[in-house]
């Protein structure tokens, strides 16, 4: 390769990669798959190892690392990033509101509702385009150059096309690590100390936090861990000497258009009542966001009345974070119970004296898993401490180690299923343990009961958990297909049912035939296979016995279908117990196909498998693969001596392209594949 096309690879190179990362990322789009993404990024690493001259300032290759930093480099800020004064009574929210309205005298103005993240307050410096800065808050008035580690947060642009902005501004921003990946590394945490205690080595420390560790990775010295672990931003204000738009909401559309990540939760409010309600409404629904939030911020929408309005020595006049309370108690933990759920999960919950807490009596208390107990290092008898914040079932936060009492034994999880006996499992990377007896836990198989009629999936709403309890006790039913069997004198029988509730329960079952497919695959309780992926496979197999017969390299062609899906897929038909289940379905009369078939255009493609990799000019890689499957062809994710064609577009995986022509699998292009279509 020439010094000439050397640079002229990596810029495309580079392109690309900008390209995937921002349809991932910003989109929710992957048009290629992780290994194709990682083989572009090998191939733009070497060359740049060979050749740095041409290596682009924005390079992708930032986003993994590998930068070592010794010492943080102190930065003062050019906009000092001033704390906002906090309350957490709607009585301090009106005598703000009084405040501004007193200054800003007739003026009418607007508040903007932001969620206050749990997370690090960032500083980011763009010139001509380019990220060149970031830095962490400090003390507001100078903070630490993390730049290296900055660039790895793969949401955060390292270059823009901001036409409307000067040559020189600053983003802020929260960076934040989610709840998923705080599991996650606790979970390799845990990991890792099964081999230590094996070993006998000092065990590592559990993460205690999410806010905590996303603080703690952005200051780490090696750039490469940052990036595997993470961590995200959201964007939540624009500074600039001379900033062109009038209002914060305008500024925001305008950063999430050039490809900043702004969150996309915030509100114009144009009165204090609809500030009340929007705190109101995210008191509880914040609970089941991805990323821990501690309250609200509220501020002035006009950036002329923000001047106006100024700062006092510490803080915005314009501006006020409102903090949801988690109240907290203490009282005494007096055992562990141990729920099984219909995959066998096995949750431990801490049973408590009861104690007031939020208006209510609190007498349990989450602990979420095995790994919780360990780093609460729960003892019997303990005084825990409980928080409640927008979860039904309060959490222990800590332990009160000065009230222990002497010799109190260590608790730890138990070996068994409380159920049924069972010894529990745990599979490697997850966090929970597990009952393996699927087929005979009842628990199991009340919940799998109870799953399948459930509103997103047969929605026989005419049947509760509580009948569900009473039938399988009766022995009436023990998997969802007895359901087909009932008939209403036998339930009649029954204590407590009368002609009506009894007739309504029947009819809601027979409704249920009609359910489409997809909710009965979702329904089926296959693990992995949520509402959402029900939903794809239902439309790419069209029947249940194409999807049986799927082999993995077939499953793993769907969209977002990964091989974790597709392996738990295959084990659940693999088994004589489940495929004898769906008969008793089809018998009764279930709906085990999408009504109406797939229009055919050809079968000129008929018995030819394809492997499709790369970057094409006129289709889209699902749209040829619609093609594929329009025309007889069959879609396979890698090449083997049974592949037909390899369709290669720009970019395409080099493995691909070695494997094909090892095998002399045939290569075609675009064109290629047009011309053999039209015949």
């Amino acid at each position: 390769m020439t010094t000439e096309q050397a640079q002229k690879r990596i810029a495309e190179l580079s392109e690309k990669i900008h390209y995937y990362n921002h349809r991932y990322y910003h989109d929710s789009v992957s048009e290629i798959s992780d290994y194709e993404f990682d083989k572009l990024l090998e191939e733009l690493e070497a060359l740049e190892k060979q050749y740095p001259e041409f290596a682009l300032p924005d390079s992708p290759t930032q986003r993994v690392g590998g930068t070592i930093t010794k010492e943080f480099v102190q930065v003062r800020h050019k906009y000092p990033m001033l704390s906002l004064g906090n309350t957490y009574s709607e009585g301090e929210l009106i005598d703000f509101d009084q405040r501004v309205r007193k200054l800003l005298g007739s003026q009418s103005f607007e508040y903007v509702c932001e969620l206050k993240w749990d997370g690090v307050a960032l500083s980011m410096t763009y010139r001509d385009g380019l990220l060149v800065q970031g830095v962490t808050r400090g003390d507001g008035e100078q903070g630490d150059d993390i730049t290296a580690n900055i660039k790895t947060i793969r949401t955060l642009p390292l270059r823009v096309q901001a036409d409307k902005l000067p040559k020189e501004f600053e983003v802020r921003g929260e960076g934040f690590m989610s709840r998923e990946v705080f599991d996650s590394l606790n979970e390799e945490i845990a990991e890792e100390n099964e081999k230590r205690e094996k070993e006998g080595k000092k065990l590592l420390n559990y993460l205690a936090n999410p806010r905590n560790a996303a603080s703690g990775t952005l200051k780490m010295q090696d750039s490469a861990v940052v990036a595997k672990r993470k961590i995200n931003a959201y964007i939540y204000d624009l500074l600039c000497e001379e900033n062109p738009f009038a209002t914060h909401t305008e500024s925001l559309d305008y950063l999430k258009k050039i490809g900043f990540q702004v969150s996309p939760h915030y509100r114009k409010c144009s009165n204090l009542s609809e500030v009340f309600a929007f705190i109101k409404e995210w008191e509880t629904k914040r609970e089941h966001l991805p990323v821990d939030t501690d309250g609200v911020v509220i501020k002035i929408n006009s950036y002329a009345q923000r001047e106006e309005l100024g700062f006092t020595a510490k803080s915005p006049r314009w501006a006020i974070a409102y903090k949801y309370k988690a109240e907290s108690a203490a009282t005494e933990l007096l055992s562990i119970s141990y729920q099984v759920g219909r995959t066998g999960a096995v949750t431990p919950v801490a049973n408590l004296r009861p104690v007031k807490l939020a208006g209510t009596t609190v007498k349990r208390a989450s602990l979420h898993n095995a790994n919780e107990i360990a780093r609460l290092d729960l003892h019997e008898g303990d005084t825990v401490f409980i928080e409640k914040g927008g979860e039904i079932i309060p959490k222990i936060t800590g332990v009160d180690i000065g009230k222990r009492k002497i010799g109190a034994p260590q608790i730890h999880f138990i070996k068994n299923c409380p159920e049924c006996n069972t010894p529990l499992v745990r599979n490697p990377g997850e966090a929970a343990f597990y009952c393996p007896n699927e087929k005979g836990c009842p628990p199991q198989l009340k919940g799998k009961i109870e799953h399948f009629i459930g509103r997103k999936a047969m929605n026989i709403d005419s049947i509760g958990g509580k009948t569900v309890d009473l039938f399988f006790e009766k022995g009436m039913i023990r998997t969802p297909a007895d359901l087909y069997q009932l008939r209403q004198e036998d339930i009649l029988a029954l204590e407590g049912f009368k002609e009506l509730s009894s007739q309504n329960i029947i009819n809601g079952i027979e409704a249920s035939k009609n359910q489409p497919f997809s909710r009965v695959l979702f329904a089926l309780g296959i693990r992995f296979v949520g509402e959402t992926v029900a939903e794809k496979l239902a439309d790419y197999f069209r029947n249940i016995d194409a999807l049986a017969a799927a082999d993995k390299d077939t499953l793993i062609n769907v969209p977002e279908i990964g091989e974790k899906i597709a392996d738990s897929i295959i084990a659940w038909f693999s088994d004589a117990e489940n495929r004898a289940y769906v008969e008793r379905l089809r018998a009764a009369g279930v709906q085990l196909a999408t009504s109406g078939s797939r229009e055919m255009l050809s079968d000129k493609l008929a018995g030819k498998t394809f492997v499709i990799s790369g970057v094409f000019k006129k289709y889209e890689r699902e749209a040829l693969k619609e093609l594929i499957t329009r025309h007889g062809g069959k879609n396979v994710g890698s090449v083997s001596s049974k592949t037909d064609f390899l369709l290669a577009g720009d970019g395409m995986g080099p493995a691909k392209l070695e494997k094909a022509e090892k095998l002399g699998v045939k290569i075609i292009s675009e064109e290629d594949f047009e011309q053999l279509i039209a015949g």
